[in-house]
């Protein structure tokens, strides 16, 4: 599998944008974070919430604890304490459902937040990743020798701007049938630019 291109230019812009990718999902990781740490401090009133609760609970169970068993009253002193103590496990309960769902929302709104940028530019560079990896691997094949310039010439006629032909022959698909070396091979390299591979040597002349 070829990954990088065999041209300079191409090949570094292929590494700058492999390392802006890379750049990019930490940047996003690290907003995500941030989206996640912020939301968070909206659970700060169910943990309050949860703590008064817990407190007023403990608060009222001392006190029934404090007054059960006082000489004739029994337990019916203790009894009003403890079902008041019933009221601060509502408010602690309160708290903690608060504050579970403000952290399902941060965790939701990171992961959207984070994962949406990143889908985005991760799917579009490994599309074109793929594109060139297949088309270099499958071009490199074909190409060992001079004499395999043909194919290459050929696929540039059909492929490549009629322009860009018109600037290396007036003729090109008549200099391709004679079979003119310096054509074919200028018409080839165009058409393994486009598959970021360099051109075999040229064959030492006869």
């Amino acid at each position: 599998m070829k990954l990088y291109s065999d041209l300079p230019a191409r090949r570094t812009a292929q590494v700058l944008a492999d390392v802006g990718v890379v750049g990019w999902v930490y940047l996003w990781v690290r907003v995500g974070q941030r989206v996640h740490e912020t939301t968070l401090t909206l659970a700060e009133p169910g943990r309050r919430l949860e703590a008064a609760g817990t407190g007023f609970r403990g608060r009222m169970t001392d006190a029934g604890n404090s007054v059960d068993g006082l000489p004739l009253l029994d337990d019916r002193v203790a009894a009003p304490f403890r079902s008041a103590a019933g009221i601060g496990d509502d408010f602690a309960s309160a708290g903690r459902d608060l504050v579970g769902a403000v952290e399902r929302l941060a965790t939701l709104l990171g992961l959207v937040v984070a994962l949406a940028p990143i889908l985005l530019v991760v799917a579009t560079w490994l599309l074109l990743r793929w594109r060139f990896a297949r088309r270099a691997t499958a071009a490199q094949r074909f190409v060992d020798a001079a004499p395999d310039l043909d194919l290459f010439a050929l696929r540039a006629m059909a492929n490549q701007p009629m322009t860009r032909l018109a600037r290396i022959c007036d003729d090109p698909a008549g200099a391709w049938r004679r079979g003119e070396p310096d054509v074919v091979r200028a018409l080839a390299v165009l058409e393994l630019r486009e598959s970021g591979l360099r051109p075999p040597p040229p064959s030492p002349p006869a």
